[in-house]
């Protein structure tokens, strides 16, 4: 698997971004830059902003004012039709609770991100293909969800996430649903795409999948950046 990127491009951008709902602030002033080929866990405790600062940047949520700029796309500026097809084309999503389709057996869950964005259904399913070997679940191709444990449902959907070949993977609380070895084994996937060179942005209370898998540790407090630190990951 090759993943293309320079260390040196800033690929998330926010610029003093703050986001209300109602009388309450999710986000007060958020600014913070990750750049190509960095692995960022946002911690936090519950309400603390981080899972908004997350939708912002999959473009879910819009500011309530200040800029997020992801690979050079100003997303204020964009559609919701605009801010669909960024999605699509350019991040992958990986969700604590899997969101695959469960009419669906794992090969064509993961094909129907690639035809989604206008790839050929056998070029698509063959790229699926390749990427559920990759990751080490191909025999499981025509299986459906629920016949999946959480750790294969997990591989299926960063097999979606990677389809179309995105330049940012957001994970939010990727281990949250797994048990602890279905967890360490989704945590050394991530370990191995952001070594292959995968900008990752991962949401999570896993002290544990910060010290694998991230390069650095943002922490919210009430909507704001608290404290940075960078890590030596742990082996």
């Amino acid at each position: 698997m090759t993943i293309e990127g320079s260390s040196e491009q800033v690929v998330v951008q926010l610029d003093k971004v703050r986001k209300e709902f109602g009388d309450s602030v999710a986000l007060d002033g958020v600014s913070l830059e990750i750049r190509a080929g960095e692995a960022v866990a946002v911690m936090g405790p519950s309400g603390s902003g981080k899972s908004t600062l997350l939708n912002m940047v999959a473009g879910l949520d819009r500011p309530t004012s200040g800029r997020v700029v992801v690979q050079g796309e100003d997303l204020g500026t964009l559609s919701e039709k605009g801010l669909s097809l960024f999605r699509r084309h350019r991040i992958g999503m990986v969700f604590q609770f899997f969101n695959l389709l469960d009419d669906l057996p794992a090969l064509d869950n993961v094909a129907l991100a690639g035809q989604l964005t206008g790839t050929p259904a056998r070029q698509a399913r063959e790229r699926a293909l390749a990427l559920l070997e990759e990751l080490g679940i191909a025999d499981r191709k025509d299986i459906y969800p629920a016949a999946l444990s959480g750790g294969e449902r997990q591989r299926v959907a960063v097999a979606r996430a990677l389809m179309n070949r995105p330049a940012l993977l957001l994970a939010d609380e990727p281990t949250g649903a797994l048990d602890s070895r279905s967890g360490e084994h989704v945590m050394d996937l991530l370990l191995g795409l952001n070594q292959l060179g995968q900008t990752l942005l991962m949401v999570t209370h896993d002290e544990r999948l910060a010290a694998r898998c991230a390069s650095r540790v943002i922490e919210v407090a009430d909507g704001r950046v608290a404290r940075e630190r960078t890590l030596e990951r742990s082996a």
